[in-house]
């Protein structure tokens, strides 16, 4: 069986074509991805029309793309999935319809994916797979969240941010640092040459005994310190105060990581989202997890931000199992407010 599968909930066209065997685990045949953070790093942020008519553009070469890599025509497909949400209402339904019209025009079923099911068993992509159960951090744009995952579909909130998430934190303080969007890997570049023990900022929750977030006060905290550097603080200090919000969030990230698997008694651990790429994230939660003979699990560097490929592997993993409920009838909705609980 061959799935299609396409995500398009925010700044990323994404494609990829995977193999399901009856036995064994899916592989991934061919992706193709298309990132649109030049087009809105003039406005700092996403801009969603803008996001949504280079959908548009883009879906229909890439999967032209994937096609050709893969050594099949679109007449091999079986299943073609798509992110029904959370994200962009106008950007969910440039992959939603794309898909079922193209799921229509060759007769084929559609599958909706719910967004960060598909970060969730993005691990699964890479040549260290993980086995279930596990814990897994979700840190993925808006969402900060610690899930007990016993199988594909059996996911157990373990504590999620009452507020900002993870990437937004570092997002809005690379943003108060003067620092281009999408501010997270600017800030984590810039904190490579500064001291993270310079400025003293909170870490809000750390000692609240639950596996639960908040990021709000630490991003007033580096606010606050902005406006005592004045107008024209040096590169040390942008660097050094770098350095300090990365270590605040790194630190709330591994702690209550930790405080899950404690109280799960899990020993794998799986991290997804696009701030499971930063580098002292992945650095400290190895050595942490790794003094307590945890394993952890993360997928490939290329595969942490959106991406059709997880997407199509989210779909594979339910047809395995006889979890996916296929449509056929040509109607479709898109879920910009989806959570993964209800998925």
């Amino acid at each position: 069986m061959l799935v299609l599968g396409f995500e398009s909930s925010c700044d990323e066209t994404g494609v990829a074509l995977i193999e399901v065997p009856q036995t064994g685990a899916p592989r991934l045949l061919a992706q193709a991805l298309h990132s649109q953070i030049s087009m809105h790093q003039a406005y700092g942020g996403v801009v969603p029309e803008l996001a949504s008519r280079d959908h548009i553009r883009r879906v229909l070469p890439l999967t032209r793309e994937v096609l050709a890599e893969s050594g099949h025509a679109l007449s091999d497909v079986d299943v073609i999935a798509y992110t029904q949400g959370p994200g962009l209402a106008g950007a969910l339904l440039v992959g939603a319809g794309v898909a079922v019209a193209m799921a229509a025009a060759l007769d084929k079923p559609t599958l909706g994916i719910h967004h960060l099911e598909g970060h969730l068993l993005s691990p699964f992509l890479s040549a260290d797979a993980p086995e279930f159960p596990f814990v897994a951090l979700l840190v993925s744009g808006g969402h900060t969240q610690l899930m007990r995952v016993d199988d594909v579909g059996q996911y157990q909130m373990l504590g999620e941010t009452i507020d900002d998430a993870a990437g937004e934190a570092f997002d809005k303080s690379a943003k108060l640092l003067g620092l281009p969007y999408p501010g997270g890997p600017h800030l984590a570049k810039l904190a490579l040459s500064g001291d993270p023990k310079a400025f003293d900022l909170p870490r809000p929750m750390l000692k609240s005994g639950k596996p639960d977030f908040s990021f709000a006060g630490l991003k007033t905290a580096v606010l606050t310190q902005v406006k005592r550097l004045g107008d024209a603080p040096s590169d040390q200090q942008r660097a050094d105060l770098a350095a300090s919000t990365q270590a605040a969030i790194v630190e709330l990230l591994v702690r209550k990581s930790l405080l899950a698997l404690k109280e799960t008694g899990l020993k794998r651990l799986v991290v997804a989202g696009g701030v499971g790429a930063n580098a002292s994230l992945r650095e400290q939660l190895n050595a942490s997890c790794a003094k307590r003979g945890i394993r952890v699990h993360y997928p490939e560097l290329s595969l942490c931000t959106d991406n059709g490929a997880m997407i199509a592997m989210a779909a594979a993993l339910r047809l395995q199992r006889g979890m996916a409920t296929l449509e056929r009838d040509g109607a479709f909705a898109v879920r910009p407010r989806w959570t993964l609980g209800a998925a």
